[in-house]
C-alpha cells in the first residue's frame, strides 16, 4: 500500500480537527467537574418510572416530585406552553431534607438564601397541573449499586443529589434509596456517580 504524504496544509488542518476534538473533550469534563464542585447542591424526591428496567439495562428513567406542579405555582403573566424553558425556583429548608416547588417562572427569578433555581422545561400543560422535565431524568446504574439488588416490584422511593451550577448546568451527584420505615443501622444507602 502506498503511503501519502500530506500537503503543509493539510497537516495543519488535520492538526487543528484534533485539536478542537481534544479541547471539546476537555471542555466537557471540565464543565461536569465544575458543576459538581462550584454548584449548589439539592435534594430532590424521585422514584423511577419503571423499576424493572433495572433487570434489562444501565438506565433507570426517573420521575421527580417537583416534576409534577399545581398550576397554582405558575408566576408569569402569560399562560405556559409546551417546551417552553421554565425556572423553578425550590426551597432547600437543610441541606439533607428535600426540596420543594416555591414557584415556576418564564424568566430567571432571583434566589434567596435557603434557595435555588433549576432550569426545566414545560412537557404538558393540564387545567390544574404542570408537568416540567429537567434533563435530570435519565440515570446510569453501575453494576454493583444497590439499586440493582432490589426487587423490581419492591424499589423503594429515591432521594437524588443534585448539584446546579451557577450558569444552570445540572448533574446528578448521588442516589438514595428512602426507606419507609429507616432501619437503626442504615437508613440510607448511598450511590456515588
Amino acid at each position: 500500500m502506498p503511503i501519502t504524504i500530506l500537503s503543509a496544509g493539510r497537516r495543519r488542518l488535520l492538526q487543528l480537527l484534533l485539536a478542537a476534538q481534544v479541547l471539546y473533550v476537555l471542555g466537557v469534563a471540565g464543565a461536569g467537574y465544575a458543576t459538581s464542585a462550584l454548584g449548589q447542591h439539592l435534594q430532590l424526591r424521585a422514584a423511577p418510572i419503571n423499576p424493572a428496567e433495572l433487570q434489562t439495562g444501565n438506565y433507570v428513567r426517573l420521575s421527580y416530585d417537583i416534576g409534577n406542579v399545581p398550576l397554582t405555582a405558575w408566576r408569569a403573566t402569560t399562560p405556559p406552553q409546551r417546551r417552553q424553558q421554565v425556572y423553578v425556583l425550590l426551597h432547600t429548608a437543610t441541606p439533607d431534607s428535600a426540596a420543594t416547588v416555591a414557584g415556576v417562572y418564564d424568566q430567571t427569578p432571583t434566589a434567596s438564601t435557603g434557595q435555588a433555581v433549576l432550569r426545566g422545561w414545560v412537557e404538558t400543560v393540564q387545567p390544574r397541573r404542570l408537568r416540567l422535565r429537567f434533563n435530570l431524568e435519565r440515570y446510569y446504574v453501575p453494576a454493583a449499586s444497590p439499586l440493582r439488588r432490589e426487587k423490581p416490584r419492591r424499589l423503594h422511593p429515591l432521594l437524588v443529589s443534585v448539584s446546579v451550577a451557577p450558569w444552570g448546568q445540572a448533574r446528578i451527584t448521588a442516589v438514595q434509596l428512602r426507606r419507609t420505615e429507616p432501619r437503626p443501622d442504615t437508613a440510607h444507602t448511598q450511590l456515588q456517580h
